[in-house]
């Protein structure tokens, strides 16, 4: 196997960016595996733990690096002529004619002397640094989307502490997804405006549920990320507490809804003490929350992603929600072969993985994951699964050295061919995810894999049950139509959304035990 490397020096792109980069590297001729990254002692510690690197590199946090593997050095070497030209190719809105007042801004300050008026900082660099710059954002008044990942804990706390102190807001670190006035930011979908505000601490909770509101016919007012750990016991829930004051401050928004995985139990009390407090209906999707904890005047708890958006937009609608278990569109049946009789969840959202864990345990039993809902169902060995398994290859496990599968789908087309030649295996669960930052055409590039793990199973004397669902809208560039009408010619059983699928599959894993039980 050759391995091949180059440095861009001095030459910065930001994160979404790269990961865009090393997926449309990857594509060249000879190359197996691709990652361009910012040459910090963190990344190339993490491409040398993806077997990426394996000599050291002289090269500084401010350099552009072109890690590939392949096959052939020659071939690696011709690759890396040709990233390294399409990197430097102007951009498609250059002019060629530009003087020194359109130099792009070098630094936050700059930046903000060219956009007077602005507000707001999406900060993509490494973590090591992403802080720094976070406070240079606050000081210059200016509200902060840090996408970075990798912060610190007591940077997050200072940085929100110190937002607070100045009437300011930090989304993130690790905040994936904002809708502000309308405009998408980061991983987020084009969805129409309304009267319902969303504060998610995960970012494909916030797109599920932003799609949904905009395909049952309402809108968004403003959704706001607040990353991860917001709810972290230290970290108090400072973020999605600011985000719920505003959004029950702003005239536009007349139904609120929180998202988040199990806040710590003081966090949550704070939070639900606000949402009682703040004078609009709310609905709260604490993911695994008892909802009698959750229930309180004004309050709706909502147990799935899917409830928190049909309760707003009825809230919305003037309707008192009413949450019924929704019914299991049928599905085309094809008898399974002996033995067949496990779920496969293949997910690039981590919410969307979550909540299937929670919903297949409830149905199922032990439901294996490398997120699991419980200490005891986590499992071994990451690459091999067993029995009933939900994944999500968005995890940093499978993301060193890659880009992010939301942009490139190769791991998981891998992953489901593994799946398809097991023998007990009857459903395999995936989500496709629309939107900025996302893969321009996902359709196209699962379509193929799709296809050959159906294949193997009939060869097999098998039948492969798949089950997925589009995060997305009819106005992403991708186009809805196009990216569900491929995925069902591909012979995908769509769903509306992740409950949903998880229902499905749940219904033919307990007609195949039942059938496996009958004598």
């Amino acid at each position: 196997m050759a391995r091949a490397t180059r440095i861009i020096q001095n030459f910065y792109r930001d994160s979404v960016s790269l990961m865009q980069l090393s997926s449309s590297f990857a594509k060249l001729p000879g190359v197996e595996q691709a990652s361009a990254v910012m040459a910090s002692a963190n990344n190339i510690s993490l491409l040398q733990e993806a077997g990426l690197l394996t000599e050291p590199v002289q090269a500084s946090a401010n350099d552009l690096l072109i890690a590939l593997q392949g096959e052939e050095a020659d071939t690696l070497e011709s690759a890396l002529t040709a990233a390294e030209s399409a990197l430097k190719e102007p951009s498609p809105s250059s002019t060629g004619n530009e003087t020194s007042c359109d130099m792009a801004p070098r630094s936050i300050e700059m930046g903000l002397g060219n956009l007077i008026g602005a507000n707001l900082a999406l900060i993509s660099t490494p973590g090591e640094y992403a802080a720094s710059e976070g406070f240079k954002a606050l000081r210059l008044g200016l509200n902060v989307m840090l996408f970075s990942d990798n912060v610190e804990l007591k940077d997050e706390i200072a940085l929100k502490q110190f937002a607070q102190e100045h009437d300011l807001i930090v989304m993130g670190p690790d905040c994936g997804t904002a809708i502000l006035n309308g405009i998408p930011l980061a991983f987020a979908n084009v969805v129409r405006r309304g009267v319902i505000g969303v504060v998610g601490a995960s970012g494909t909770g916030l797109q599920q549920v932003t799609c949904l509101i905009d395909r049952w016919g309402s809108g968004i007012s403003q959704a706001i990320g607040t990353g991860g750990h917001d709810l972290h016991r230290d970290v108090g829930g400072i973020s999605m507490l600011q985000g719920l004051k505003a959004l029950a401050a702003d005239p536009s928004t007349s139904v609120i809804v929180l998202i988040s995985k199990p806040p710590a139990p003081e966090v949550a009390a704070k939070v639900l003490e606000a949402a009682q407090a703040a004078g609009k209906p709310v609905i709260v999707n604490f993911l695994g929350a008892d909802p009698d904890r959750v229930r309180r005047e004004n309050v709706y708890p909502a147990m799935t992603l899917e409830d928190a958006a049909a309760a707003a937009v009825a809230l919305a609608n003037g309707r008192t929600p009413d949450i019924k278990k929704a019914s299991v569109p049928p599905l085309p049946m094809t008898p399974l072969a002996p033995g067949q009789r496990y779920i496969r969840g293949l997910y690039s959202g981590g919410t969307f993985c979550y909540e299937a864990s929670l919903l297949l345990k409830k149905e199922l039993g032990q439901i294996n994951s490398n997120t699991p809902v419980e200490p005891g169902d986590r499992l071994g060995d990451v690459w091999t699964s067993r029995k009933h398994t939900v994944i999500d290859l968005g995890d940093d496990l499978f993301t060193r050295g890659r880009p992010h599968p939301m942009i490139d789908h190769r791991l998981r087309n891998e992953r489901l061919i593994k799946e398809a030649n097991d023998p007990d295996v009857a459903v395999i669960l995936l989500d496709i995810v629309l939107g900025y930052g996302s893969h321009p055409d996902p359709a196209a590039e699962m379509v193929p894999a799709i296809q050959k793990a159906r294949n193997l199973a009939i060869k097999a004397g098998r039948h492969l049950v798949i089950v997925g669902f589009v995060c997305g809208t009819a106005a992403d560039p991708q186009n809805l139509s196009r990216q569900e009408t491929a995925l069902r010619e591909a012979g995908v059983t769509l769903a509306e959304s992740n409950a949903q699928a998880v229902r499905m599959a749940v219904s033919v894993a307990l007609e195949a035990a039942a059938v496996g039980e009958r004598p």
